[in-house]
């Protein structure tokens, strides 16, 4: 039996690798996004107050529109992820003391969402969960054990602190779409910018469903004095430390010599 076996075995073990490079691609999307950026980095300098990026871009598609079915698109701007703590305070006996907190292991320095159309109408929750494009949802985990019972109230506070600082920022309708085919997004930078890679992610969908995505990098950096700076603080803290000192000193001495040149008779 073992021997009667044994070239039947042969070649199903065989016909493994030809199966394997005979099976079929993953067809393309029949609609895709080519897409550029208007600039890849942004420098930040002594005098810097912020920038704007446009991203615009096309759909490629092989087939004819289809009608009745609109196509939207959405773009995201994600800045580098922290890990943060949030706390919430209470006034007891007249002290402002700490009754709760919450550690968010991801959350962007800076995210901005914009899109054709409220952002609500053209993706549902689902498609919501697996890409995690509304603001909410860009927190991506939480760091340690849960103190509390609910963090929605401590990310929810989170969000409202930055988007009053204008790092976080959902633009419904900004993104103009001409043609069902080409499209732009005019998406402003604050001067609050930290260091690092930025993440640029485009969403193609029809009818609630995310058919196609793009990405690309966006750098961050500082140059010149600042940087120098920022690098002498970090790799050197004892020298940029020893400096703001003296600087702190020299200041004060000019201040009051200017005052006591002023109040001479």
């Amino acid at each position: 039996m073992r021997r009667a076996f044994a070239p039947l075995l042969a070649l199903m073990l065989l016909a493994l690798p030809l199966a394997a490079q005979q099976a079929p691609a993953p067809a393309p999307p029949s609609e895709q996004i080519v897409a550029g950026l208007s600039r890849d980095d942004v420098d930040i300098t002594t005098s810097f107050d912020g920038s704007e990026i446009i991203i615009y871009g096309a759909i490629k598609r092989e087939t004819r529109i289809p009608q009745g079915h609109p196509l939207d698109v959405i773009v995201a701007v994600e800045g580098p992820a922290q890990t943060l703590t949030v706390r919430h305070k209470e006034r007891r006996l007249g002290i402002w003391i700490n009754t709760g907190r919450v550690s968010i292991g991801s959350a962007p320095s800076f995210y901005a969402v914009a899109t054709t159309r409220p952002l609500h109408l053209i993706l549902p929750p689902a498609e919501d969960q697996r890409y995690r494009v509304s603001i909410p949802l860009a927190m991506r985990a939480f760091a340690g054990p849960m103190e509390v019972e609910d963090a929605v109230p401590y990310t929810a506070a989170l969000i409202r602190l930055r988007q009053a600082n204008g790092l976080y920022r959902q633009d419904d309708g900004t993104v103009r779409l001409a043609e069902q085919t080409l499209f732009r997004a005019d998406v402003r930078l604050p001067a609050n910018l930290v260091e690092g890679f930025y993440s640029t992610r485009i969403f193609l969908l029809r009818d609630g469903q995310v058919i196609d995505t793009f990405r690309a990098p966006i750098e961050v950096r500082k140059v010149g004095l600042e940087r120098w700076l920022y690098r002498l603080a970090l790799e050197q803290p004892f020298i940029y430390g020893i400096m703001s000192l003296a600087i702190a000193v020299a200041a004060g001495w000019a201040a009051s010599a200017a005052f006591r040149l002023v109040k001479r008779p």
